[in-house]
């Protein structure tokens, strides 16, 4: 398994180690609850540092970025960030990633840990013009520093005034302690707070200056409290509510598909999904029974099967089992009944409003 620079850590605070696709990598430290209530209450740190670095250099960056993306890139502001999906040409999904606009001729994407490989081949397959795309994910340590705290802490440490970062920007060159950082106001569990990323020889001097500063209100979280946290605030994750054979369309992220665009790999699929309405929805659910939904599960209506649980879990913040399904459109509506096949028994559940909880995302005027 591959280990991040903040592996030896991970291993004194006793974390427990597992294998997240091919990473060896903590998913709980003191307990997924715990963690998970102290990112909604005060904050987490966590190890995002398997993560993939990407950048895309050249005078044709922007128009290469909007022919392989399915968000409109060319709105972006020089540090701003735009989350998109990268789609194939029958418009399943390649990835969702993050891109990070230093300029019109210099991006840093940001994508996920086990797509790495193939988004990059992918990448440069589709290359044209004056355009340079490089994995540097071994150069850069990522940490995430997420809750109602985060702010307070991380500015104990830094100079830089975090007021001035909003919500989905970014800042380079910024000093924690002495550690030149990228810090930008983005996270994947539906608070406020920062991801940093630096030179991956300085993980263990930066993790152990963040928990420092925030001593008796950070806890580090592992992968657990990462997946209800994000899963609470219906954020989506690869290879559950998107993968090659799901639409952004399907998984409701129409926000960043811009059928305007003038053209990007998958337009022509997606517009035609899109004019000839879904015929699969991704819709959020509450069991009525006891039980609790996890992935692939069956789901049922009318004695057949309509579809199938993405992520489903007890939802420490709800107190109650809830579930993210992607189902036959026609049984998509909130208040519907339907049934989740748990250990061989029809089990009842509802079709809820989502998200879950609602974002405490901090966005300045």
């Amino acid at each position: 398994m591959k280990k991040t620079p903040l592996y030896e850590k991970h291993v004194q605070l006793n974390g427990k180690i597992i294998d997240f696709g091919g990473w060896a990598l903590p998913v709980e430290y003191s307990g997924i609850i715990p963690e998970h209530e102290a990112v909604r209450t005060k904050a987490g740190i966590f190890d995002v540092s398997h993560m993939g670095e990407i950048t895309v250099k050249g005078e044709d960056s922007e128009k290469y970025l909007q022919m392989v993306l399915t968000n409109d890139i060319s709105s972006l502001n020089d540090n701003q960030i735009a989350y998109t999906t990268m789609c194939y040409p029958h418009g399943g999904v390649v990835d969702d990633l993050l891109v990070y606009k230093y300029n019109s001729a210099y991006y840093l994407l940001v994508v996920n840990a086990s797509n790495t490989e193939k988004d990059f081949k992918w990448l440069n397959e589709n290359l044209f013009g004056n355009t340079e795309v490089l994995n540097v994910s071994e150069y850069y340590a990522q940490i995430a520093l997420q809750g109602p705290l985060a702010q307070t802490i991380l500015q104990n440490v830094t100079e830089k005034d975090l007021n001035e970062i909003n919500f989905y920007y970014f800042s380079d060159n910024v000093y924690i302690g002495d550690i030149k950082a990228l810090v930008s106001r983005t996270g994947y569990t539906g608070e406020d707070g920062f991801e940093l990323y630096f030179d991956s020889n300085k993980a263990e001097e930066m993790w152990d200056m963040l928990l420092e500063a925030g001593k008796d209100s950070v806890m580090p979280a592992g992968l657990g409290a990462r997946d209800t946290l994000r899963f609470e605030a219906t954020l989506p994750l690869y290879g559950h509510e998107l993968d090659e054979n799901i639409t952004p369309l399907e998984a409701g992220l129409g926000f960043c598909v811009k059928l305007n665009k003038e053209n990007f790999i998958g337009k022509e699929s997606l517009a035609k999904q899109k004019a000839e309405g879904l015929k699969r929805k991704l819709i959020g659910f509450g069991m009525i029974d006891r039980g609790i939904p996890r992935s692939n599960y069956e789901v049922y209506a009318e004695g057949r099967k309509i579809g199938y649980v993405t992520t489903g879990s007890f939802s420490p913040t709800l107190k109650k089992n809830i579930g993210l399904a992607l189902i036959d459109s026609a049984y998509a509506k909130e208040g519907t009944e339907i049934e989740i096949v748990i250990r061989n028994k029809n089990l009842k559940a509802e079709v809820i409003k989502k998200p879950f909880y609602s974002k405490k995302y901090r966005k300045m005027p």
